[in-house]
């Protein structure tokens, strides 16, 4: 059998290490579902937490990877792309408690809907990074743009309070509701069921709340991208580094989910950490020029990155031990 299509290169990097990772991928899925959450359950912050460890240890192995066979600058970046973005995928967490609040999707269908969730951020991250990656290739100076969009960014977090989002106010839960048959009750697990009509009695599809929580964990998703694409994009042009430090980032996202619900409230001092570091990450593509390097260090930016992120945990931390003071 001729294997020599495996080492065609597919943006850059060969075919063998795409496939590889995408079975690896579908590896871990397939034992999260299929193994550890065959059957719906709800989910306790302990479990949550070994979970969490052990996707942020396949993550991080996976870079130790990249950086045994890419060599130390693609090790680096694949780091300092798995921190920002890991950061970036916990800000998702209030949105998605607020979704799930709304739509009152009981705790022991939550996990099916993250699942569902991870595999549509996937395919969707896919589709944005390589466009990215294709544009950015053709116009390098697009790099600057996302590089001032990050900045302007991350001074707007710092400077505007941002009010807590409306889920009944959103276009698309309108939309949903006025254009196709929901239910106002959930079915068990079931997106999607078969049930008379009210209006006209006939036997149609309708679809449930859980459905529509989903629909809204998606589109989360694609807004939070907006940010995070740019970013790791700021720190690496490197399709492969780029799409793989995205997905291992968001991968124990849903397994870390429900730790961090239950304690949102301690991360108060996260978000202005994460802004400074957009600011960073901006700032560096244009200090470089100004420096005439060819590129910001990459052991110093992962640095930096880091010890800003760890900064603000741990004055979140410091700032809200005490139970009677309000978050």
């Amino acid at each position: 059998m001729n294997l020599s299509f495996l080492f065609v290169e597919w943006l850059g990097t060969p075919l063998w290490m795409w496939s590889s990772f995408f079975a690896l991928v579908i590896a871990i899925l397939s034992f999260d579902l299929g193994i550890l959450h065959k059957q719906n359950k709800e989910i306790g912050v302990g479990e949550s937490v070994r979970l969490s460890a052990l996707y942020i240890a396949l993550g991080l192995s996976f870079g130790g990877w990249v950086w045994w066979y890419l060599g130390s600058e693609a090790g680096l970046a694949y780091m300092t792309g798995f921190v920002v973005e890991k950061t970036l995928a916990l800000d998702n967490v209030f949105v998605i408690a607020l979704i799930f609040s709304f739509f009152a999707v009981p705790r022991i269908y939550q996990h099916r809907v993250l699942f569902w969730g991870i595999l549509g951020v996937i395919v969707l991250r896919a589709f944005m990074i390589g466009v990215g990656a294709t544009l950015v290739a053709e116009f390098a100076w697009l790099l600057y743009i996302f590089a001032a969009f990050l900045i302007v960014t991350g001074i707007k977090m710092l400077v505007i309070k941002e009010a807590e989002p409306d889920v009944s106010k959103n276009i698309l839960v309108r939309f949903m509701r006025s254009r196709l048959n929901v239910t106002e009750e959930h079915h068990g697990e079931r997106f999607f069921v078969r049930k008379a009509n009210p209006r006209t009695g006939r036997i149609t599809w309708f679809i449930t709340p859980l459905f529509m929580a989903l629909v809204m964990v998606e589109v989360a998703d694609v807004i939070f991208a907006v940010d995070s694409v740019p970013a790791i994009f700021a720190i690496t042009t490197d399709p492969f580094i780029v799409y793989t430090s995205n997905i291992f980032a968001i991968l124990g996202l849903r397994a870390l989910y429900f730790a961090l619900a239950a304690m949102i409230h301690r991360f108060r001092y996260l978000k202005p950490a994460l802004a400074i570091v957009l600011i960073f990450i901006g700032s560096k593509i244009f200090l470089a020029d100004l420096l005439g390097l060819e590129k910001f260090p990459a052991a110093l930016s992962l640095s930096i990155t880091f010890a800003i992120i760890a900064a603000g945990v741990v004055w979140s931390l410091l700032k809200t031990r005490d139970p009677q003071q309000p978050a």
